[in-house]
């Protein structure tokens, strides 16, 4: 039996790619002013921590690992600077993950509470974090962070939103964990773009396709 742990990464999206574009060119908003046109667009960096426990029968979803819980802890240490809150209420990282709904979006903020309890963020069956993009924006731009719990074919994975590039974080406390029977691949998602190379692991494990690179005990950034 071998963890496949894989942190999904893309960076330097465009933050304004997440807002509704307006097609009406009449109704558009626009600057003349050079300040504005030397302003760098805003970006943002998405995360995406799933894994496959390899065996007899393969099982999918980031809790299917056996080495989950040292997993959340690490997941959870590289977060420590931020207050977590799931709507009104303020908590452990950890307790929320374990304990709430598949859809379940979490606000991390250093503020002292949080200020997006009125947007709704929650996803349901029909909904995905696509229909969310407007949303996700307005937390972002104000430098807090979105954490959704979503499903997986036998359990469910994170998905992480940042304005700030946090790999780094993910990176030094994620490593330690790499043995024999824990392998940990860093992948760039936009070079992943169809099924069958998400599921890599299930095909060609010792060639992983372009974009994928395992982190090895003595991989430095």
């Amino acid at each position: 039996m071998t963890d496949i742990f894989k942190l999904i990464f893309e960076h330097d999206l465009r933050l304004d790619q997440l807002r509704e574009r307006q097609l009406d060119r009449d109704k558009q908003e626009v600057s003349g002013s050079i300040e504005d046109f030397l302003k760098p667009d805003p970006t943002y960096s998405k995360f995406y921590l799933t894994g496959t426990r390899l065996g007899e029968e393969n099982r999918f979803g980031l809790n299917q690992l056996e080495k989950y819980k040292e997993l959340l802890n690490k997941f959870a240490e590289a977060l420590s600077e931020y207050n977590v809150f799931r709507d009104e209420e303020q908590g452990d990282l950890i307790q929320f993950i374990q304990n709430e709904k598949l859809g379940a979006p979490f606000i991390l903020t250093k503020e002292t509470e949080n200020r997006w309890v009125d947007l709704d963020l929650d996803l349901d069956h029909q909904s995905n974090v696509g229909h969310k993009k407007e949303g996700i924006a307005e937390v972002l731009e104000a430098g807090d962070l979105v954490l959704y719990k979503e499903n997986a074919h036998d359990g469910f994975d994170l998905h992480l939103f940042s304005k700030k590039n946090i790999y780094r974080n993910f990176f030094h406390q994620l490593k330690p964990l790499v043995t024999e029977s824990f392998r940990f691949f860093s992948i760039n998602g936009k070079k992943i773009r169809s099924e069958r190379k998400f599921y890599f692991e299930t095909w060609t494990l010792q060639r992983p396709p372009h974009g994928v690179e395992e982190v090895f005990s003595e991989t430095v950034l």
